[in-house]
């Protein structure tokens, strides 16, 4: 394999580790919000113990997300130089707004979340996990502000120095604000919020199945499937939205979404199927039309097909096809899946159904692949650009880094993302064993 290959492989490998659990802390801090704000409204005893018991498992994948995310910062520099050139301006500001709105809030009032409940009065304890939530949304906020940012590159103009040219602001407003960042933010934190939301449905389908803190498990759940239902129902508009903004801004991505070749034609909306590149034709079943019925409201709407494009213009089709399809499967699932669970609690036969019980614990995966499959049709989507119709992937290169080193760094990398994954189940295996306190009436510990 070549290097550019190798590079994209190993930052692939190691923001896909680490993007298990940034979504988890982000869903998991809306649903703590809720449930110690009911305990204040309430003081029922229950709600507190949610409380305590999720926010033991919030500090354990904070911990793993920033011991797996320090490495990915590094990698600009090692294997992208050019590139962090390039965007040095654009990425630093951003960056750094991460750093000091998000990062710092979160983990600073983290050890109040976790340790201040004998403390602290109880709003002062509520005000800091409303910080930690908070916190972790801005950390969201500003490396979606980035990203989008190499989507749809707007608010800065092309400056050379010492012969090497750069992207410098001149908007800085522009740049958070750039075509494509509120519709990605929108879409990347409703998944977030579902990925969390399972997390607690899962758990707390595993105690009914084992007839284990059964009224835990249950008030859990209700709690869990509010954020989760409304999060799947937003996923499809947000979706939608970001949809919209593709086909303006990126029309050779949308048309590699839908394996769509026709230069300017209207275009099929796939539910499965199979992109031949070699003969540019897609196989499958779709709707006709629909693909410019959702971007124009018109059915007989022309779609910028991928024949308007140059070969070496064009991102890798099928990949792209089958990630995008999948999951758009998924959100259609955990949206069925809900609204099943929804059924199931209001006519109070949940706890008796040991299919959907399981189903239910398995569940907790849909979520993460989608994270992971709507990145992955997002960033080689992309391709061949790392900054969207200005900079090249290969031009981002580290022009000394070998393949060999690359080959040796990706090795290690994921064995020690291994390992910490390995740990990091091991732990929450245990906390889940342990379950969660009796707390009695008045709050303190049984």
């Amino acid at each position: 394999m070549d290097v550019e290959l190798l590079s994209r492989i190993q930052f692939a490998v190691t923001v896909g580790f680490h993007y298990i659990y940034p979504p988890i802390s982000i869903g998991l801090g809306v649903v703590l919000v809720i449930m110690e704000g009911m305990w204040l409204k309430t003081k029922q005893p229950a709600y507190l113990q949610m409380t305590k018991f999720w926010a033991k498992v919030f500090g354990l994948v904070f911990a793993i997300g920033v011991a797996t995310g320090i490495v990915l910062e590094f990698e600009f520099g090692t294997n992208w130089s050019n590139y962090s050139r390039f965007v040095g301006d654009v990425f630093g500001s951003a960056l750094a707004a991460e750093g000091i709105f998000a990062f710092f809030l979160e983990s600073g009032f983290l050890a109040v979340l976790l340790f201040g409940w004998d403390k602290v009065r109880p709003s002062i304890h509520f005000f800091a996990t409303i910080m930690v939530c908070l916190g972790a949304h801005f950390s969201a906020i500003w490396i979606i502000v980035a990203n989008s940012w190499m989507q749809t590159p707007v608010g800065h103009h092309i400056v050379t120095e010492g012969g090497r040219v750069r992207a410098e602001i001149v908007d800085f407003w522009a740049v958070v604000f750039n075509p494509s960042s509120m519709d990605r933010l929108s879409h990347t934190l409703s998944g977030a919020w579902q990925t969390g939301a399972w997390l607690v449905i899962s758990v707390s389908a595993y105690y009914l199945l084992r007839n284990r803190h059964k009224q835990f498990a249950l008030n859990s759940i209700k709690i869990a499937l509010v954020v989760g239902l409304t999060a799947s129902l937003l996923q499809l508009v947000t979706g939608h939205a970001s949809a919209v903004t593709i086909a303006e801004h990126q029309p050779a991505k949308l048309a590699a979404f839908e394996g769509h070749y026709p230069s300017l034609a209207p275009a099929p909306l796939y539910l499965f199927g199979w992109v031949d590149e070699e003969n540019e034709t897609t196989h499958g079943v779709g709707i006709p039309g629909m693909l410019g019925f959702l971007v124009h409201n018109d059915f007989s709407a022309p779609i910028t097909g991928l024949s308007a494009f140059p070969l070496e213009d064009r991102p890798p089709v099928n990949i792209v096809f089958q990630t995008y399809h999948l999951m758009i499967a998924i959100g259609m699932t955990l949206i069925a899946l809900s609204f099943l669970l929804v059924f199931a609690l209001w006519r109070g036969w949940l706890a008796d159904k040991a299919w959907l019980l399981w189903v239910s614990i398995f569940a907790v995966f849909l979520p993460q692949m989608g994270n992971q499959l709507g990145w992955a049709s997002a960033e080689i989507g992309r391709q061949p650009w790392i900054v969207y119709g200005i900079l090249r992937t290969g031009e981002g290169l580290s022009p000394v880094v070998t393949s060999g080193q690359v080959w040796f760094s990706l090795i290690g990398f994921t064995l020690v993302y291994l390992l910490l994954f390995g740990a990091f189940i091991f732990l929450l295996n245990h906390k889940i064993k342990v379950g969660p306190e009796e707390i009695t009436t008045n709050g303190k510990r049984a």
